[in-house]
């Protein structure tokens, strides 16, 4: 009569090493030994039980066990990166340079993004002398990982330090970039703001951020985080009428705070996403002269001086949707967080005029400190936020205009699509108003 239990099928193998890794993950080390050899002896030949057994030697530090215990697993199923990663771990241990690199190859052939193998063949690299390769290994490595997750505990320490070897590095490579371009410089008079931003990003000194506007994109126009100040002249009436334009708005704080209203403003059942905090909230407050083209004449005839000097901008008229003007108010403590505009066929200008310590206004990769009647004009289709960490307000004038690089033609032309737009989804009964 045959005493031996009958073979696990793959379910049960994989319900029983599931009950072995809860056991030892809750530090019932005994008990997990004792399922681990049990799932062993019924099937001692399978993949995943050869793959735990290699990992419990491993743990134990018993190197030369846990060998050919991978060894079998890789070559059982060959199909799985994971067996071969591990398998390149063993070997490291056992100080075979050769053959782990041969492994973490395999792994690599088999699943290009599998993280585990890019942080071994990255220290491989590093140890072998070869540091930049390890550098773009490691680079590699971080990449497959999305934004703002967490590590996975087992690799928690070579991520740092994939992250320290990748930062080095950049560091290295933008000192050998200033070293050969300090010529070039010299011959052409130094700042080339372009070229420096490119190689920041090339270098890892700055992010790449690009236009991603809520509703439309027009193509083939350059993306500008912050517009140089020159390229606007008629900016220099509106900033001359900063302490009017200051006076005017500190009159409508004492007189008609009534007219302030939350900028975020969303009706239940969309989604609020990075707005949940400000909606209809008075942290971040608005005082319209105009908004999505509809004049506010009775604000207006409080600011009228303001909206003297709004008239030397070429504002942009868009039945529905512009112009735009208001006093935006923060409050302190407050933090507008990074969102995109609506188009990049406009611009947003910004005129500080009431501006504490600790302000900050961020356009892609570029931050500033507000200054009280210095203005500026930005794409904010690129992802920008704005901060007030002090104990009093900050209070900004904001308009649009039209983006510099669209021609008269399309201007026209943006006009009226937007318009018909704005027409084809309003609902019926608004029509017949």
């Amino acid at each position: 009569m045959n005493s031996n239990p009958p073979a696990l099928d793959d379910a049960s193998i994989i319900r029983a090493l599931q009950a072995y890794k809860e056991a030892a993950a809750g530090g019932r080390s005994a008990e997990a030994e004792q399922l681990l050899v049990r799932v062993a002896e019924r099937a001692p030949g399978h993949p995943a039980v050869l793959n735990e057994l290699g990992v419990f030697m491993m743990a134990r530090g018993d190197f030369e066990k846990a060998y050919p215990l991978f060894t079998r697993a890789a070559q059982t199923d060959p199909g799985r990166a994971a067996l071969w990663s591990n398998l390149a771990s063993s070997l490291r241990s056992l100080g075979r340079r050769q053959e782990e690199r041969e492994a973490l190859e395999k792994a690599l052939s088999l699943e290009p993004r599998h993280l585990a193998s890019l942080l071994q063949k990255g220290r491989l690299l590093e140890e072998l002398g070869e540091t930049r390769n390890a550098a773009r290994i490691y680079q590699n490595a971080l990449a497959t990982m999305p934004p703002d997750s967490s590590a996975p505990p087992t690799v928690q320490a070579l991520i740092e330090h994939a992250k320290g070897a990748v930062a080095a590095d950049q560091t290295a490579l933008g000192a050998a970039l200033d070293d050969r371009l300090a010529e070039i410089r010299s011959r052409h008079g130094g700042g080339q703001k372009r070229v420096d931003r490119c190689l920041e990003m090339l270098t890892g000194r700055r992010s790449a951020y690009f236009p991603r506007p809520t509703f439309m994109y027009f193509p083939e126009i350059p993306a500008v985080e912050f517009f140089e100040r020159a390229d606007f002249p008629w900016l220099d009436a509106i900033e001359a009428a900063t302490d009017e334009i200051r006076s005017e708005l500190t009159h409508v704080l004492i007189a008609d705070r009534a007219g302030l209203q939350p900028y975020i403003d969303y009706p239940a059942g969309l989604p609020l996403d990075q707005w949940k905090e400000l909606n209809r909230s008075r942290r971040w407050s608005a005082y319209f002269l105009w908004n999505q083209g509809t004049i506010d004449a009775a604000h207006v005839a409080r600011c009228p001086r303001t909206a003297a000097a709004l008239a030397h901008a070429p504002r942009c008229e868009v039945g529905g949707r512009a112009p735009t003007a208001f006093f935006s108010i923060l409050n302190p403590a407050t933090k507008i967080p990074p969102h995109h505009g609506v188009t990049n066929t406009r611009l947003t200008v910004h005129l500080p005029l009431i501006v504490p310590p600790n302000c900050g206004f961020r356009v892609g990769g570029t931050t500033r400190e507000p200054v009280e009647g210095k203005a500026w004009a930005f794409d904010d289709t690129i992802e920008h936020e704005a901060w007030n960490d002090s104990d009093a307000p900050r209070a900004i004038l904001i308009f649009d205009i039209w983006n510099p690089f669209l021609t008269e033609v399309e201007r026209e032309m943006i006009r009226a699509a937007t318009e018909v737009v704005g027409s084809y989804y309003q609902p019926a009964h608004e029509k017949l108003a």
